[in-house]
């Protein structure tokens, strides 16, 4: 059979390969606790004038233009985290997931629906006569799923795209040892850093590059999304050429994927813990960690 490669770019970003990189050398001590999530404000790309890609206006589906014209009818029928894999796919490499480790069940609840309902009301092309201000949207302005871990983590991922807010995945590694928190751009290091005060992160970052972004960064310059596109676009050649397991495949695509259908299902049951499948079939207990090993791919 062919291997499956899941495309999840910010697997590569630069910072979040160097902290992998910190937990592997033990920097955070065990780790305890990880969050992540996909917080963008969405509003200008869940609708816009039907004639450019981003904002104008308030349409969407057949009278919106680009991603205007699939994405937001999501927002009107469910209820859930819709897009998981920009955070769930690093913090997956931390613990690893599908290699010594897995998801054992979840739970989620989400906020109520106001955001875009007011984005309408209040843009100079919507208002409460539009059509679209009588839409009532079932997601939830703000979902928060808590995921327990085999091996005792627990894993926080937040979906947060219809509120007025700068973007951030929200990564937070805290292990018992310290702790990196992306939002601060703060790390805390115990008998490194002053006690109990943050530190900047961008020297522990530079300090603790990862080998391939040492070696190809400036091939990697003007690729997108910051040069991670580059690194990932290169792990699936390197890979293909060697005929080698990719380092994020099939089961990983399977389980970071079932979070939306499982979170949709728990807020659905009022928050009620649902269970993770096994993709693996317990192959989870031997597979071994192959992401980003060295500076190869």
């Amino acid at each position: 059979g062919t291997h499956l490669f899941f495309l999840e770019n910010v697997c590569y970003r630069r910072d979040v390969l160097a902290v992998l990189n910190m937990v592997r050398q033990g920097l955070f001590g065990e780790l305890i606790h990880l969050e992540c999530g996909y917080q963008h404000d969405l509003r200008a790309v869940k609708f816009n004038d039907g004639k450019q890609p981003y904002g104008g206006g308030v349409e969407f589906g057949e009278k919106g233009f680009s991603e205007a014209k699939w994405r937001t009818i999501h927002s009107v029928h469910r209820n859930g985290d819709l897009y998981p894999t920009h955070g769930i796919g690093p913090v997956a490499q931390f613990i690893h997931i599908n290699r010594g480790n897995r998801f054992l069940s979840l739970c989620s609840m989400a906020s109520k629906a106001r955001g875009l309902h007011d984005y309408i009301l209040n843009h100079p092309k919507g208002g409460p006569q539009h059509p679209n201000a009588q839409i009532e949207f079932k997601l939830g302005d703000k979902v928060t799923t808590l995921i327990q871990c085999a091996h005792g983590e627990t894993v926080v991922v937040h979906h947060d795209t219809n509120l007025p807010r700068p973007y951030s995945l929200g990564f937070r590694v805290q292990g018992t040892r310290g702790l990196w928190m992306d939002v601060n751009d703060s790390l805390y290091l115990e008998g490194t850093s002053p006690t109990h005060r943050w530190e900047p992160a961008q020297p522990y970052l530079q300090r603790y590059d990862h080998p391939l972004w040492q070696r190809l960064a400036e091939r990697a310059t003007g690729a997108g999304h910051g040069g991670m596109d580059f690194f990932l676009f290169n792990a699936f050649v390197e890979s293909v050429k060697r005929a080698a397991p990719p380092p994020l495949d099939v089961y990983d695509a399977a389980t970071w994927l079932a979070i939306t259908p499982l979170s949709e299902q728990s807020i659905a049951a009022g928050g009620q813990p649902q269970p993770f499948p096994d993709f693996t079939n317990g192959r989870w207990m031997f597979r071994q960690p192959n992401f980003a090993l060295d500076d190869t791919y």
